[in-house]
């Protein structure tokens, strides 16, 4: 039996949806999870501070008794956010981040961001105060193939936004690309980017090849295998730039398995076990902490977690509810397609 052992990780991007959905799946996180970014676009979204304090308060109240989980807001940016309610914000302490959503990129994104250059003024207030700018990378044009947006968006907004504003600090959400990573990798200080669970163990083909999967459909969608390998490579090297956000995303089975289904995985349940699988097959066991548990802290300015977490690798897989239940419907567990051994036992 082998054992691993590591603080208690946190989740630098989640979606915890809100009302009935909110209480069937919080737990689910912090069951494992001791702090979690939680993604601000709800419907309405999270864009003021009162919001945030809102919505914060609504997941508290969620937590079942006896569970201890610490909610990160993050404002979601649109082209009336006040600067001064952000600096507000990050004064208070409960916002920790903003978001950046080019209009139309995802789910509840219609309230995003079309024109940069109207949302200036808040991310030089940011870059002055220090506080990340959390973005989902992709650009929205039609004219450009969806396996391509990502390495587009670094090329045409990523990167002429950072050297404008070098000071700004940055998480590139649930990079996908070799040009991710490298781009990660020489990014400096400033600059970081979350992984998802599901984007080190699918490609393309787990979507499509042999008929459409839609629980591994997500944004940004899955790409090539040689994408994969290179995440795979970034999650388990031991780079502080890299660090963990399941972007683990719930959506009743009715709404994936549509004419036009909604993007997202569902990892929440399963995502440290799932991790321990792929860092023991790459050969890095002992990177799990810096990526799970470590790296994170260090770019939020946050202590790393006192509490533990232990993970065994038993003979028998573990086994997970197939479906999260909850009174909208039922949720549907990431499955990896394969038998997994190492266990949370504490």
């Amino acid at each position: 039996m082998q054992t691993i052992t590591l603080p208690r990780p946190d989740d630098w991007h989640l979606h915890l949806r809100d009302g009935t959905m909110l209480k069937a799946v919080l737990p689910e996180t912090a069951r494992h999870f001791a702090r979690a970014i939680v993604m601000p676009n709800l419907v309405p979204p999270v864009v003021t501070l009162a919001d945030a304090v809102a919505y914060r308060s609504r997941i508290m109240a969620a937590l079942p008794a006896g569970m201890a989980f610490e909610p990160l807001m993050v404002l979601y940016l649109t082209e009336g956010t006040d600067p001064a309610d952000v600096a507000a914000a990050h004064t208070s302490g409960l916002v920790k981040a903003v978001k950046l959503y080019p209009a139309g990129a995802t789910t509840n994104s219609h309230s995003g961001v079309q024109d940069l250059g109207k949302v200036m003024p808040v991310l030089e207030k940011m870059a002055e105060i220090g506080l990340p700018l959390c973005t989902h990378g992709e650009v929205t044009d039609p004219a450009v193939d969806i396996f391509d947006r990502e390495a587009v968006f670094i090329d045409t907004v990523l990167d002429p936004l950072r050297r404008r504003l070098p000071d700004l600090r940055l998480v590139m959400e649930h990079i996908t690309t070799e040009e991710g990573v490298a781009y990660a990798a020489e990014g400096g200080a400033n600059l970081a980017a979350t992984i998802t669970t599901h984007h080190l163990i699918i490609n393309r083909n787990h979507i499509l090849a042999g008929g459409i999967k839609p629980h591994y459909y997500c944004l940004p969608v899955a790409k090539r295998e040689k994408h994969r390998l290179a995440l795979r490579k970034a999650a388990t090297s031991g780079s502080p730039r890299y660090f963990l956000g399941t972007d683990s995303a719930p959506h009743v089975d009715a709404l994936k398995e549509h004419a036009c289904g909604c993007a997202g995985c569902f990892t929440a349940t399963n995502t440290m076990s799932l991790l321990a699988h792929v860092f023991e097959e790459e050969g890095a066991l002992d990177q799990l902490a810096g990526f799970a548990s470590r790296n994170g802290p260090a770019f939020y300015r946050l202590p790393v977690n006192r509490e533990m977490i232990r993970l065994e690798k038993r003979p028998e897989p573990c086994v997970w509810p197939e479906k999260i239940v909850s009174e909208a419907g039922p949720v549907t567990v990431f499955n990896p397609g394969f038998p997994v051994h190492w266990h949370v036992v504490a």
